[in-house]
């Protein structure tokens, strides 16, 4: 039975709200914007609902993380650390299920390659973020 540290989850979701706060604020908020050609005004008009669905999301993430970080150390037989298998587990999902989705999407979209850069690379740290607090707790 595959066993998910509940506190672990919930503390990854925030974990994720903090990276995506700060990824979409002062560190990369502007460039952001004017790649994804988003005004402050168009940001504002969608209200609470980003957030709730970015918080729901992250939620999912970190279970699913925990999830598969669970089934990788239980395969791997203890050959890594659960701290290590999370990373790699967390770096290999966003590599698979992530970064070549954003790709594939965002070039039929037309989307500039910076634009997915950073989207893909902001998902990235969310990632290991997620897999370090996960990893840190166990299960």
């Amino acid at each position: 039975m595959v066993e998910v540290n509940w506190l672990a989850v919930l503390i990854a979701t925030v974990a994720s709200m903090v990276v995506g706060s700060i990824w979409y604020g002062p560190a990369f908020g502007k460039v952001w914007m004017k790649l994804a050609k988003v005004s402050e005004k168009d940001v504002e008009k969608g209200g609470w609902t980003p957030l709730v669905i970015a918080i729901g999301t992250s939620f999912v993430l970190a279970f699913v993380l925990a999830h598969f970080t669970y089934l990788a150390f239980d395969f791997y037989q203890e050959e890594y650390s659960f701290f290590s298998t999370a990373l790699i587990t967390a770096a290999w999902a966003w590599l698979g299920f992530t970064a070549l989705r954003f790709l594939t999407h965002d070039s039929f979209e037309g989307r500039s390659i910076k634009l997915t850069g950073l989207n893909a690379a902001h998902e990235l740290v969310t990632m290991l973020a997620m897999a370090a607090v996960i990893g840190l707790m166990g299960v």
